[in-house]
């Protein structure tokens, strides 16, 4: 979203930058019109692969087509955009790394040829005792991005691991796996961050997370924004060095997000959260488009052209994050979605609200709620998510159900009174869906529910209520909103509409609206959420503190400070 502390955002409207560049993807879309693949086709596995291969030449995964390079042949150092772990399973975790010399460059400094990596996985930081090794070659048509899903590991213990090429050795990286399946473990600390906008300051705050004491990293969404930065970093405002001129330009094409990848990656900040802790990563708009939704574009382009760019967008994403194969998208299609456990303590169902949800009503914003917004038959997830999720928790056996999701879930008015208006992109825009999650959550007997959001840039808490407009009906799970890490720039610990909004929302337990992260610590008994704010990020070195802290209690839902 592009509002610190209200979420709104202007209807969906074309931007004179946007209109400059987007001759190239329509130059594209017609293209793609003159070779008969109409939308419906485009958005099938078949029709986007064929529509990608005609309008961007990229050639299909895993070719071996290109020459190799003598790796030695590499002058500088090509980890430059550090190293990254995810998606952390009992016995095996995903490792990552990317080559790009001189990452502000197209390319990233290489020729498009593929290059042989090797990885090393071990026990001990100076790996003495090496538990897993191998090798994986990287592709230009991929961006030159690599990852290893290790095998053969044992379950909730951290491992050591580097990439090598050349005469280049990686930064060294930490990872975790997860408890084996029908573990009693005692405890389980993450971490959930979004919101990190590059040109609203410094990622501070992922630099204080990097020294925290977490098992996982969620990150919520908004990794990168397609915004234009300008040559001095935007609020950043370098005076030692110059970003190139195709910063300053919203992203459109492929290339516009790896560059914008290298840009963010380069960042010493992010580097060292990644380095330190495996991450389980959504998107949610700003890494295509600000407020889409579905194959509906912000801006007012034909459908065809926004796929072509949702497309981009999304094969970018999976190149320079740590997703398994699965996850590796078809087109303008990316199932990202997914289920992970940590032993009988926590299952984490990860959302994606953003690609199959029907379109924001009323134009998007904040509105007053009515029969558009009320339509039962909208939805934020798609119905086939919505059956997933809901079968995941039937089957579930852990004490916690964390849904690591993208957009404010509990029901927030604007006002404390009767003229009250709701977000249209968060749930309250789609509160049929949302019933329909409660519903299916209370049929599948989930006790100790907890949403896990982002999006708003501001930290709230929220207990959430099975009839929100009774302040005394039941309370049936518990939402913890982390802010952003720096989008918004430095924020402030009450926004303007502070009074309001806690007024108008009895269960919001919690409204801050500077920088940062929040630590989440479950145990059999209790989770605890632990806010924690930089007061700055406009300036480098902000010390972190403790904003507050809340409890709530297994079987007995519910919010209390700690």
């Amino acid at each position: 979203m592009t509002s610190a502390q209200t979420s709104m955002t202007p209807g969906h409207g074309v931007r004179p930058t946007q209109n400059v560049r987007s001759a190239e993807l329509a130059t594209a879309a017609a293209r793609l019109s003159r070779t008969g693949l109409d939308r419906r086709r485009l958005l099938t596995g078949a029709g986007a692969a064929a529509a990608l291969a005609f309008t961007m030449n990229l050639p299909a995964a895993g070719t071996a087509s290109a020459a190799e390079l003598d790796a030695r042949r590499i002058a500088d150092d090509p980890f430059t955009l550090g190293v990254a772990s995810g998606d952390p399973l009992p016995g095996s975790v995903l490792i990552w790394t990317r080559l790009a010399p001189r990452p502000y460059e197209p390319g990233g400094g290489l020729p498009a040829d593929r290059v042989q990596v090797a990885w090393e996985l071990a026990h001990d930081e100076g790996f003495r005792r090496v538990a897993r090794r191998g090798s994986v070659t990287a592709h230009a048509e991929f961006a030159h991005s690599v990852r290893a899903d290790v095998q053969g590991l044992d379950p909730g213990r951290a491992y050591y691991y580097r990439f090598r090429t050349g005469s280049w050795t990686s930064p060294t990286g930490r990872t975790r796996t997860a408890p084996a399946a029908g573990t009693r473990n005692s405890s389980l600390t993450l971490a959930a961050v979004s919101c990190q906008a590059y040109h609203d300051g410094y990622f501070t705050a992922l630099r204080h997370l990097a020294a925290e004491d977490v098992d996982v990293v969620l990150h919520l969404g908004d990794y990168l924004y397609e915004y234009a930065v300008t040559a001095t970093g935007g609020a950043r405002a370098y005076t030692d060095r110059r970003l190139p001129a195709h910063y300053n330009r919203e992203t459109l094409t492929l290339e516009d997000y790896r560059l914008r990848y290298g840009l963010y990656k380069s960042d010493p900040d992010l580097r060292a959260a990644h380095a330190a802790h495996p991450f389980v990563v959504t998107w949610d708009d700003h890494e295509a488009e600000n407020n889409y939704a579905g194959d509906i574009p912000e801006n007012d382009v034909t459908p065809e052209e926004f796929l072509l760019r949702r497309a981009a967008a999304y094969r970018a994403y999976w190149e320079n994050q740590p997703l398994r194969t699965p996850q590796r998208p078809t087109g303008p299609d990316m199932r990202l979605y997914r289920r992970l456990t940590f032993g009988r303590l926590a299952q984490f169902d990860i959302l994606d609200t953003r690609q199959y949800r029907s379109d924001q009503a009323y134009g998007d914003g904040w509105r007053t709620p009515g029969p558009e917004s009320e339509d039962p038959a909208r939805t934020i997830t798609g119905a086939a998510q919505e059956r997933w999720l809901t079968d995941g928790w039937r089957a579930s056996d852990a004490t916690w159900n964390v849904v690591p999701q993208q957009v404010t879930f509990a029901q927030r008015r604007d006002v404390p009174t009767a003229a009250y208006k709701f977000s249209m992109d968060a749930w309250d825009g789609y509160p049929a869906s949302r019933q329909r999650v409660l519903a299916g959550a209370e049929s599948a007997g989930v006790e100790n529910l907890m949403v896990l959001t982002g999006d708003v840039h501001v930290a709230y808490a929220f207990d959430l209520k099975k009839d929100f407009d009774d302040p005394a009906s039941r309370t049936v799970g518990t939402e913890i909103v982390t802010t952003s890490v720096s989008s918004g720039k430095d924020g402030a610990e009450r926004p303007a509409n502070w009074q309001n909004q806690t007024r108008a929302n009895p269960h919001m337990k919690h409204y801050d609206g500077r920088r940062g992260y929040t630590v989440v610590t479950l145990t059999e008994k209790q989770a605890r959420a632990d806010f924690r704010t930089v007061p700055a990020v406009t300036t480098p070195g902000a010390p972190v503190s403790t904003a507050a802290s809340f409890v709530t209690e297994a079987g007995n839902p519910g919010l209390t400070p700690a």
